[in-house]
């Protein structure tokens, strides 16, 4: 593993679009089910137990030589079934590759969802298929958590006391998620609230964040 490489790729830095997405926040804060830090920590414990691990199982099993791309991403559009997500989850990859494509070797590969363009970019990188679910599962919640200082005005370093409680967590589900895209039985975890949501949040006219 390189370090400094696994640090960039995580990085809210990098120029991939990650800060225009809030991770099904924005909807939850409207609909009135986010308000506290309370509430984040638990959407975050269950964005992370459901989108983040199917995103860090697929991101692993991109993160290798040569994976059937086509099939990776085949089989996460099947488990994305919300139009507007695929939407989302393809400009977030396109925008990864392109920052992947300036800063390491990758395939010539355009368009992809986000958790296949992960892996490929993290194995560029020379990063292994447990760092790059580390990285989607680390993404999962921190995304949501930025998202949710800039939506509610909540106190920052208590959403950052969330995040670092979650970390246990983060590491766990991305070692499970690892371990499912090497037996090649890759999970299909459901958040039928962010699926619902994310529909609702893209027939908005004025929204701070794309998805």
């Amino acid at each position: 593993m390189t370090v400094a490489a696994l640090l960039l790729l995580a990085d809210s830095r990098l120029p991939a679009g990650g800060h225009a997405h809030s991770g099904g926040l924005e909807e939850a804060v409207e609909a009135g089910r986010v308000t506290t830090v309370a509430d984040l920590a638990l959407f975050l414990h269950g964005r992370l137990a459901t989108a983040g691990l199917v995103a860090a199982a697929f991101a692993a099993a991109s993160c290798r030589p040569s994976p059937d791309l086509a099939t990776l991403d085949a089989e996460l559009d099947a488990r994305t079934p919300s139009p507007a997500l695929r939407k989302a989850s393809r400009s977030q990859g396109r925008a990864l590759l392109r920052a992947g494509r300036a800063m390491w070797t990758l395939p010539p590969v355009r368009d992809a969802h986000h958790p296949v363009a992960l892996g490929i970019v993290a194995h560029g990188a020379g990063l292994s298929p447990g760092d790059a679910a580390l990285v989607a599962a680390y993404g999962a919640v921190t995304g949501p958590a930025s998202a949710a200082v800039r939506l509610l005005g909540l106190d920052p370093y208590a959403v950052q006391a969330v995040l670092a409680g979650l970390a246990a967590d983060c590491d766990a589900t991305a070692a499970r998620a690892a371990d499912r895209a090497l037996d090649g039985h890759l999970p299909a975890a459901t958040a039928p609230l962010l699926d619902l949501g994310a529909e609702r949040h893209a027939t908005w006219e004025v929204r701070l964040f794309a998805s």
